[in-house]
């Protein structure tokens, strides 16, 4: 049995990692977080050994080592600014990862995380599910079977949050990366996985709530909008949904809305068969949004989301 560790384990995105481990048939063997409202634990693994403090944690983890009982994978779920030490962390405790996104908020991060892979000999998996939606992989093969044809791309995604997200560190954008990376850098990834590498990254909106710009991806011209404030949803979705999300293509709508409450599972197995998506793919996504932060906006007639118009002069 594949045995694994938590970090994170009261977090919003947890119980899916906990529903994939039992559901490829390993054990959370133990996991960590600061605080103690984890309950959730007792739906999936209720022997778990839990830490609220990280050096607990951390010697819980070095006796099962030394006792021959090691854990195989340490999943993070932990806030993103974290994740760079906790994938060290693991890769030092003789385990492979499988790391939340944004692996990390800076492009040389991954550099440093790939020497400690080399030196340990563990690996580190990323979690990038969009690219195993069915939907996501279908456009895959449209956009590789016309080699030749550039495509123009409208990406809209809003999803309310509440007070709470800016008295969080989910607000701070030197912890978070701010809206493009913590609710985006999936998207990015998609992207860049479906169009191609990026060769123009503008900056038309940047602020504590929403972000928007103009990426040129390989062969796709995209303008893209991202925003965790309801009123910015439709008028045909607010007071009924509190998410939104649209990719038009040529001004086509791809329909990828369900399909996503097994990607985390299917990322687990994918993972277990020596087939996750390493930290070399990591990288054009975490390069978009780290450039994202440090440009200047730039607002250019053409090439604006229309949703950026609301926000500027």
């Amino acid at each position: 049995m594949t045995t694994f560790a938590l970090i994170g384990v009261g977090g919003y995105i947890a119980p899916r990692h906990m529903k994939a481990i039992k559901a490829v048939g390993g054990d959370l063997a133990v996991a960590f977080d600061p605080k103690d409202s984890v309950g959730i634990i007792d739906s999936h693994f209720p022997d778990a050994y839990f830490f609220v403090e990280f050096e607990r944690f951390d010697r819980h983890i070095d006796k099962m080592r030394r006792r021959g009982q090691k854990v195989d994978y340490v999943s993070i779920c932990s806030p993103n600014y974290l994740h760079d030490a906790h994938c060290r962390f693991a890769l030092r405790s003789d385990a492979d990862v499988i790391c939340e996104k944004p692996l990390v908020l800076n492009p040389w991060n991954i550099d440093g995380l790939a020497e400690i892979e080399k030196e340990t000999g563990r690996k580190i998996s990323t979690i990038l599910q969009l690219r195993l939606h069915p939907a996501i992989q279908e456009l895959k093969r449209k956009v590789d079977a016309s080699p030749n044809k550039t495509f123009v791309v409208d990406l809209t995604y809003i999803t309310s949050r509440g007070r709470w997200y800016h008295a969080s560190w989910k607000g701070d954008e030197s912890k978070s990366g701010g809206v493009a990376t913590n609710i985006g850098v999936h998207f990015f990834d998609m992207l860049s996985y479906i169009f191609g590498p990026v060769t123009q990254n503008v900056v038309h909106l940047h602020d504590d709530e929403r972000a928007a710009g103009y990426l040129e991806c390989g062969r796709a011209q995209i303008r893209w909008f991202l925003s965790v404030d309801r009123n910015d949803l439709p008028d045909n979705v607010r007071g009924q949904k509190t998410t939104y999300r649209s990719i038009t293509i040529d001004g086509e709508e791809v329909e990828f809305s369900e399909g996503f409450t097994d990607l985390h599972t299917r990322s687990y197995e994918e993972i277990l068969a020596g087939k996750g998506f390493g930290i070399d793919e990591v990288r054009p996504s975490i390069d978009i949004v780290s450039g994202f932060r440090t440009k200047p906006i730039e607002l250019r007639a053409g090439d604006q989301h229309p949703l950026v118009r609301r926000y500027v002069a």
